[in-house]
């Protein structure tokens, strides 16, 4: 064992570039992906939203009424503090527990909310390594079955994730306006689901 003294090296805060370490993309880039990843937020608003809507205008029968009254309200909690994932089970499992929800391809849109919130925790969570040439990066992301993202990503593929996610939200509202329902939050046209509906 050796007792000279360790040698310790301090990263050089004034000498860094700014707006280190995303100094390397262009600014465009950047606003892609701020907004997919704002159109996500969006996203979860509206399945809490619709998870409201549809635990809502359930139908009960008079002795289950005091037991999901009590339920309610955490279901509306995890509304509001679930990730992206765990909504999309929730939102699935309020529609199918409504007996008046009839919603074509149902478990279509089901699939592809799965797949956006894969893509979702790429975006989100990934670090991204130095642009190409073309401006584009691989985010360095591992998910929990450990696969690790190899494709590459620029602003045009990132513009087409932010279509698809407000796409995304958009059948997700229309799930509930198709019923006749007001979106609750929204000014549009439809029945009020409950004249104190909460912005969730």
């Amino acid at each position: 064992m050796t007792h000279e003294k360790a040698v310790r090296y301090f990263v050089d805060l004034d000498g860094l570039p700014n707006r280190f370490p995303t100094h390397k993309h262009e600014a465009a880039f950047w606003e892609s992906l701020g907004r997919t990843v704002a159109t996500f937020g969006f996203l979860e608003e509206v399945l809490g939203k619709a998870i409201y809507s549809f635990t809502a205008t359930r139908p009960y029968e008079e002795t289950e009424i005091q037991q999901a009254y009590s339920e309610w309200l955490p279901k509306l909690e995890h509304a509001l503090i679930d990730p992206l994932g765990n909504l999309i089970d929730a939102y699935g499992k309020a529609v199918r527990d409504n007996p008046n929800a009839v919603i074509d391809n149902f478990d279509d849109l089901l699939d592809d909310l799965r797949k956006a919130s894969q893509m979702r925790n790429i975006l989100c969570h990934g670090s991204w390594r130095l642009p190409d040439t073309n401006g584009a990066s691989v985010p360095f992301f591992m998910n929990r079955q450990k696969e690790i993202v190899d494709s590459v990503m620029d602003r045009q593929f990132i513009d087409q994730v932010q279509r698809h996610a407000a796409n995304l939200a958009c059948a997700v509202i229309n799930t509930v306006t198709q019923m006749g329902w007001k979106f609750p939050g929204s000014a549009g046209p439809g029945k009020t689901i409950w004249n104190d509906s909460p912005s969730i």
